[in-house]
C-alpha cells in the first residue's frame, strides 16, 4: 500500500496521519491485534481500509473519472457507471422469481420482493404505520412535522415531496406528457395514466370490507376507509377543520387564499380546482358523458347526474335543521335557509 511505510527490522508498522502501531513482535503471536484506522481528511470519518479512504474522497472531489460514451454523464466509480449505462441499454439483469419482473439494479428487486412477501421493516415511531423503504418513511415523517421542503416558485405552494412539486408544475404549463391509447386522454402523471386505464380495463383490485365498494388502487380505498371510521388526519392550519385527505386540504386552503390556478384556455375563466375546470370546459365543447340510465339525458358531470337520479329515486338527503324539511340537492336547502333568515 502507498502509505505504509517499512521503518526497519524491528517489526513495527506505522501508517501515514494516525497514531495507531502494530507490533507484530517478532516470531510471537501478539496478545491483541490493534487494526488500522484510516480518515479523510475532509470529515474526518473512519474506514477500515485504504480502498474506502479513496472511494469516499472521490465523493467529495469535483473530479468524475468515469464517462458515460453515449450521453456524456459522469460518475465517481465505475460501478455507478455501470448501472447508468443500463438507462440506455434498456439492460435488466436482476430477475424476480416469484412473477418474473425484472430490474436494472439490484436495490430496486429488493424492494420489489417485499412486495410479495410483505415485508415492511421501516416503521413510523409516530403512528407505528410500517414502509418498504425507508425514504418512504422519511417523506410519510413529513404529514406528521408539516414539513414542505419543496416550493412552487410560480404560486407558492409547498409540497412534502419533489415528485409533487413536478406534477403541481404541470398544472401552470398545461404539460401532460401521460397519454391514453385507447381513448386518447392525457393526464399530468403517470400514477394518474394508471388509474384512468382499469376504467377501460375495468380492473377493481382493492375491495372495502365495511362497503363492498370496489377501488382501482389502494390509495382511493385507504381515503375512503376514512369515511367509515371518520379519520381526518389532514387539519387546516388557519381554520382547523380537517379532512380524509391531503387533496382535499389543498382545495379548502383555497378558500382561504382565494388562488385559482386552474385556467380555461377558452374563456380565460379561473378555478380553484381542477375538476370544475374540466366540467366548465364540457360547457364550451358541449361534451355531456354523464347518462342516466332511466331516462337516458345527459350531463357535463357525474354530481349532475346525481342530484337529477333522485327525481327518479324521490331521494331528499339535504334536511333544513330548522323545520326538517327535505330537499333533493345541498343548493336547493341553501335557499330554502334563507326563507328563515328573511323572516
Amino acid at each position: 500500500m502507498e502509505n505504509i511505510n517499512y521503518l526497519d527490522t524491528s517489526n513495527t508498522i506505522i501508517f501515514n496521519n494516525i497514531d495507531t502501531v502494530i507490533q507484530t513482535g517478532g516470531d510471537e503471536e501478539p496478545e491483541q491485534k490493534v487494526f488500522p484506522e484510516y480518515h479523510s481528511d475532509i470529515y474526518k470519518e473512519a474506514f477500515s481500509s485504504e480502498q474506502e479512504v479513496f472511494s469516499h474522497k472521490e465523493i467529495h472531489s469535483k473530479e468524475r473519472l468515469y464517462l458515460c460514451e453515449i450521453c456524456g454523464k459522469s460518475f465517481v466509480s465505475n460501478s455507478n457507471l455501470i448501472k447508468h449505462k443500463r438507462v440506455h441499454t434498456g439492460e435488466k439483469p436482476y430477475y424476480c422469481e416469484m412473477c418474473g419482473k425484472s430490474f436494472s439494479n439490484n436495490s430496486n428487486l429488493v424492494v420489489h420482493i417485499r412486495c410479495h412477501t410483505g415485508e415492511k421493516p421501516y416503521s413510523c415511531e409516530i403512528c407505528g404505520k410500517y414502509f418498504l423503504k425507508n425514504s418512504y418513511l422519511a417523506i410519510h415523517q413529513r404529514i406528521h412535522t408539516g414539513e414542505k421542503p419543496f416550493h412552487c416558485e410560480i404560486c407558492g405552494e409547498n409540497f412534502s415531496h419533489d415528485s409533487s412539486l413536478v406534477v403541481h408544475k404541470r398544472i401552470h404549463t398545461g404539460e401532460k406528457p401521460y397519454h391514453c391509447e385507447v381513448c386518447g386522454k392525457y393526464f399530468v402523471s403517470n400514477s394518474r395514466l394508471t388509474i384512468h386505464k382499469k376504467v377501460h380495463t375495468g380492473e377493481k383490485r382493492s375491495h372495502c370490507e365495511i362497503c363492498g365498494k370496489n377501488f382501482s388502487d389502494n390509495f382511493c380505498l385507504e381515503v375512503h376507509i376514512r369515511n367509515h371510521t371518520g379519520e381526518k388526519p389532514y387539519h387546516c392550519e388557519i381554520c382547523g377543520k380537517s379532512f380524509v385527505s391531503n387533496t382535499q386540504l389543498t382545495r379548502h386552503r383555497r378558500t382561504h387564499t382565494g388562488e385559482k390556478p386552474y385556467h380555461c384556455k377558452i374563456c380565460g375563466r379561473s378555478f380553484s380546482d381542477n375538476s370544475h375546470l374540466v366540467v366548465h370546459i364540457r360547457r364550451h365543447t358541449g361534451e355531456k358523458p354523464y347518462s342516466c340510465e332511466i331516462c337516458e339525458k345527459s350531463f357535463a358531470s357525474s354530481s349532475d347526474l346525481t342530484k337529477h337520479n333522485r327525481i327518479h329515486t324521490g331521494e331528499k338527503p339535504y334536511n333544513c335543521e330548522a323545520c326538517w324539511k327535505c330537499f333533493a340537492s345541498n343548493s336547493d336547502l341553501a335557499k330554502h335557509r334563507k326563507t328563515h333568515f328573511a323572516k
